[in-house]
C-alpha cells in the first residue's frame, strides 16, 4: 500500500514538474534576486554593491519623480477601476438573459479586453487621441480648437488613458454575468408575490447577492490597475510633464533607461507591498458590504 502511494506521489510531481521548473526559475528566483538587489547599488552592467536601506530612503524622501509616479497611478487606479466596474455590471445586466445574438454582443463586448492591453491598441489609441487625430479633427469639426492635443495637455492626458481602461470592461463583465446567472431564481419569485418592483428587486436582492463577486473584481481590477504599464510607456511614455507617468513606468525607465535596476527592484517591492496592504484593507472591510449567506446574522 505504501509503495502504491509513492508511485502515486512519484507520478504526480512527474506530471507537475513542468511548472515546478518554470515557477522556481522564472517566478520565485526572479524574485528573491530583485529583493536582492533592492539592497544593492545595481546599474545591470557591473557587480552589485550593498547598500542597504539606501534605495528605500532615496525613493521616499529625495525622488520626486517617485512621488509623481505613485500620485498618478493613485489616480489612474481610483478613478478608472470603479467606472470600469459600474460599466461592467450595468452591461452584464444587460446581457444576462439569452436573446437572439446575445452571444455575438458578449463576444464583441469581451474583445477590447483581450487586445486593449497590446502594443498596437496603444498606438491607434496615441493617433487617435494625439495632434490631428481623429478626435482632435471631431473637435475641430465643432469648431473647438485647442492649444494642444488630448495626449499633449498635462490635464487631459491621463484621463485618455482612463478612457481606455473603462473600455476594456470585458473581463469584469463575463465574470459578473457568469455571478448573475447563478443567482438563485426563488428569491426573485418571492419578491414578485410580494408586490416588489424592478427596482426593489434590483437593488435588494441582485445588488447584495452580487457584493462576493464585487468583491473578487474589486481585488483583480486594483492589482492590475496599480501594475498598468503598456498604456502609459507606448501611447504617453508617461508624457507630458509626467502627468502620465504609472508606477511601473517609472520602474521601467529607471531600471532599464537610466541603469538603476537596484532601485528599481526598490520601487518594485514597494509596490508589492502597497498591494498587499491595499487587498489586506479591502478583505478586512468585506464583513461590512459583502454579504454572506452562511453568516446567521441575528
Amino acid at each position: 500500500m505504501a509503495n502504491k502511494l509513492n508511485k502515486n506521489n512519484l507520478a504526480g510531481y512527474v506530471i507537475i514538474s513542468p511548472w515546478l521548473v518554470c515557477f522556481f526559475a522564472f517566478m520565485l528566483f526572479p524574485l528573491l534576486m530583485s529583493l536582492y538587489y533592492s539592497f544593492t547599488d545595481f546599474d545591470i552592467l557591473s557587480k552589485p554593491r550593498f547598500v542597504g536601506l539606501e534605495n528605500y530612503i532615496y525613493l521616499l524622501t529625495s525622488d520626486s519623480k517617485f512621488v509623481k509616479a505613485v500620485g498618478v497611478t493613485i489616480l489612474y487606479a481610483f478613478t478608472s477601476i470603479p467606472m470600469r466596474l459600474v460599466f461592467a455590471f450595468f452591461i452584464a445586466n444587460l446581457l444576462v438573459k439569452n436573446h437572439r445574438g446575445v452571444g455575438i454582443y458578449r463576444t464583441l463586448f469581451y474583445l477590447p479586453s483581450i487586445i486593449g492591453g497590446s502594443v498596437a491598441v496603444g498606438i491607434v489609441w496615441r493617433t487617435i487621441f494625439g495632434r490631428n487625430g481623429a478626435f482632435d479633427l471631431l473637435l475641430k469639426n465643432f469648431g473647438i480648437y485647442t492649444e494642444y492635443s488630448v495626449l499633449g495637455d498635462p490635464r487631459t492626458a491621463i484621463w485618455s488613458l482612463v478612457l481606455m481602461a473603462i473600455w476594456q470592461f470585458g473581463s469584469p463583465m463575463l465574470i459578473f454575468l457568469a455571478g448573475l446567472k447563478n443567482l438563485p431564481a426563488t428569491y426573485y419569485e418571492a419578491a414578485s408575490i410580494d408586490g416588489a418592483s424592478s427596482f426593489k428587486k434590483f437593488w435588494k436582492i441582485t445588488v447584495p447577492l452580487m457584493t462576493p463577486i464585487f468583491l473578487f473584481n474589486l481585488v483583480m481590477q486594483m492589482i492590475s490597475g496599480f501594475m498598468v504599464f503598456t498604456q502609459g510607456y507606448i501611447i504617453t511614455a508617461g508624457k507630458p510633464l509626467n502627468s502620465t507617468l504609472f508606477y511601473v513606468v517609472h520602474v521601467y525607465q529607471t531600471t532599464f533607461e537610466n541603469f538603476r535596476a537596484g532601485r528599481g527592484s526598490a520601487m518594485a517591492w514597494l509596490l508589492l507591498l502597497f498591494v498587499g496592504i491595499m487587498t489586506v484593507i479591502l478583505f478586512s472591510s468585506s464583513k461590512y458590504w459583502v454579504f454572506d449567506e452562511s453568516v446567521d446574522k441575528e
